[in-house]
């Protein structure tokens, strides 16, 4: 079938902002994880790499599991995918993303506590920032941080890598990058994943969205001229 790849994208980054954004929402709008600030980035940081490296043993032998744009980019830099497919996983992503956050939201909405105030999990900066950090902090914060995540999966998944192992430093990549990412704006490193939640929430966070829709895509073509530096293409890459 030749749509399983974009069908298998779609369907890991819903399931990637089904789980990611629905435990930061149980965590830090409903405060399931009471006044304890650590506990609570712990665990969303924890909820989002182990998803991830689930994701990566199912779905990655149909699409590669990018799951996220600036993967996506990162790979279209280091010429290991066509320009024509990365605009399909670009679709297929965003499409994915939304209709996850379209679940959770249906599923809180339920619940009695419920407001606009809890949120969806969604990013942001200023007064949306649990240390108060400015658009330009963020944005570098991101930058920085996708570099990181996108260089880590294009070293893993290079040809000479141990295909067994990636899932798991892929996963706990992304654990890494939430730790130190999310009171400082949430941690996106994932377009997808800030803009789907921020259609539903509105407000604030739709309107600092673009911030965490171009930071990740910088660091992802970063993260691909760094790697061509440090692993230069032979044949067995």
């Amino acid at each position: 079938m030749k749509n399983r790849p974009l069908i298998a994208e779609a369907l890991g980054t819903a399931l990637l902002v089904f789980v990611g954004c629905g435990t930061a929402t149980l965590i830090f709008g409903f405060g399931a994880a009471g006044s304890s600030i650590a506990s609570g980035v712990a665990v969303t940081s924890l909820a989002f790499g182990l998803v991830l490296l689930v994701l990566v043993y199912a779905i990655g032998p149909i699409s590669g599991c990018h799951v996220n744009p600036a993967v996506t980019i990162g790979f279209l830099a280091a010429r290991r995918i066509t320009l024509a497919d990365a605009i399909g996983y670009w679709i297929a992503q965003f499409a994915g993303g939304i209709a996850g956050a379209a679940l959770l939201y249906g599923i809180f909405h339920l619940s009695s506590r419920y407001t606009k105030a809890v949120g969806l999990g969604a990013n942001g900066f200023g007064a949306s920032s649990l240390i108060g950090t400015n658009a330009g902090g963020a944005f570098l914060m991101e930058a920085v941080l996708t570099f990181l995540f996108v260089f880590v999966i294009l070293a893993v998944t290079r040809g000479t890598s141990n295909a067994a192992i990636a899932g798991i430093v892929i996963g706990l990549a992304l654990a890494v990058v939430n730790l130190i990412g999310i009171p400082i704006d949430g941690t996106s490193v994932n377009p997808a994943r800030s803009l789907a939640p921020a259609i539903f929430v509105g407000g604030t966070s739709l309107s600092q969205v673009w911030l965490f829709l171009i930071a990740p895509l910088v660091g992802g073509v970063l993260s691909a001229a760094v790697y061509a530096l440090l692993y230069p293409a032979g044949k067995k890459e």
